[in-house]
C-alpha cells in the first residue's frame, strides 16, 4: 500500500505510482472533516478526490477528525461521492491534528472511541479500517484497543509501531508488530521505517503482516513496491538508482503542471518529493535539486542526472 502522506498523496502522485509501480492499493492525503458544519463536512477540493479507485487500483479516502456525528455524516457524505473504502486516522502526530481528538490525539480518549468505531461500521457499506499508532504515550495502548477493534467490525488495521508522542523519532517497534498480530485475528497492514525491500521483507516474515504499507520509504524511491515482489534489484547500482530518479521526477512534473498554480508552487511540492528520497551516493545530485530557487533550475538540474 501507498501511504497517506499530506502534502505528498496527491492525485498527481497517485496517478504516476498507478501508471509506474501500481502499487496494491493507494489511499488519499487526509481529509479534515468539519466538526461544526453538518453541510459542508468535507472540503469540495476533497470531495473532488473521492473515488472507488484509481487506474483500477484501490483508492482508500482517509478521515480525520472527531465526535461521532459529525465523522458519522463525512463517512456517509464520502460515501455519496463514490468512496468505498474508508480509513480513520487515529495516528497523525503533528500540530493541530493532536491537540484535540483528532488523529493521535483520539488515543487521548480511547473511551470515546467505543461509540465512534460501531457507529461508523453501521455507516460505512465497504471496507473500514484504521490506521494508528501504537499508542498516544505508552506504546503497549494498542493492545487495550484490540477488543473495541474487533467488535466493532473494522476489516483491517494499519499499524505504525510508535506513539504519537514520538512522533517520527527513535524507531518503529515491529516487535510490536508481531505481538499485535498474534493477539488479534484482524488482518494488520505493517507500516513504519520500510525503506529497503531487506527490511519490508524481513518486517512480513518476522511478523506475519497481511501486507505493507509504505509513506515515506516508497515517496522517496518507487522502485521499492517492485523491490518487494522480487521484479527489480533489490540492491540497485547508483546509476539504475539515478537513473530512476530522474524518471520519477520527469513523470511528476507535468503531472504537478496540471495540478498546482504556478512555478513556485510546483517547485515547491517537487522539492517535498525529494526531501524524502534518501540515498547518499546521490547526495551531491540531491542537494542541488533541492537548493534550485526557480523551476527552470530544477529542470536543469534533473536534466545533468
Amino acid at each position: 500500500m501507498l501511504a497517506p502522506m499530506q502534502g505528498l498523496t496527491n492525485r498527481a502522485l497517485r496517478a504516476l505510482f498507478v501508471s509506474w509501480v501500481r502499487p496494491d492499493v493507494v489511499w488519499t492525503e487526509f481529509m479534515r472533516v468539519n466538526p461544526v458544519s453538518s453541510k459542508k463536512r468535507l472540503m469540495p477540493s476533497d470531495l473532488r478526490e473521492i473515488a472507488a479507485e484509481e487506474g483500477g487500483v484501490p483508492l482508500v479516502v482517509q478521515l480525520i477528525g472527531h465526535g461521532r456525528e459529525a465523522l458519522v455524516s463525512a463517512a456517509q457524505v464520502a460515501q455519496d461521492a463514490g468512496a468505498v473504502h474508508l480509513n480513520l486516522n487515529m495516528g497523525c502526530p503533528y500540530g493541530r491534528m493532536t491537540s484535540g481528538l483528532t488523529g493521535g490525539g483520539m488515543l487521548k480518549r480511547p473511551e470515546l472511541l467505543e461509540e465512534i468505531l460501531p457507529a461508523l461500521r453501521e455507516t460505512i457499506t465497504g471496507t473500514f479500517s484504521v490506521k494508528l499508532r501504537a499508542g498516544y504515550d505508552d506504546p503497549r495502548q494498542i493492545f487495550s484497543l484490540l477488543p473495541l477493534l474487533e467488535h466493532s467490525g473494522v476489516d483491517f488495521l494499519v499499524l505504525h509501531p510508535r506513539t504519537v508522542r514520538q512522533a517520527y523519532n527513535g524507531f518503529a517497534d515491529h516487535a510490536i508488530t508481531a505481538e499485535v498480530i498474534r493477539q488479534t485475528n484482524l488482518p494488520v497492514i505493517a507500516n513504519g521505517d520500510i525503506r529497503s525491500a531487506k527490511k519490508g521483507l524481513g518486517i512480513l516474515k518476522e511478523t506475519g503482516a497481511a501486507g505493507l504499507m509504505l509513506g515515506r520509504g516508497g515517496i522517496g524511491e518507487p522502485m521499492l513496491f517492485e523491490r518487494l515482489r522480487g521484479r527489480a534489484s533489490a540492491e540497485p547500482e547508483r546509476a539504475e538508482r539515478r537513473a530512476m530518479l530522474r524518471r520519477y521526477l520527469d513523470g511528476l512534473l507535468p503531472l504537478y503542471g496540471k495540478l498546482f498554480c504556478g512555478d513556485a508552487q510546483v517547485l515547491a511540492k517537487v522539492k517535498g518529493v525529494v526531501s524524502n528520497v534518501e540515498d547518499p551516493e546521490l547526495d551531491q545530485e540531491l542537494k542541488r535539486l533541492k537548493r534550485a530557487k526557480t523551476l527552470g533550475d530544477f529542470k536543469s538540474v534533473l536534466g545533468e542526472l
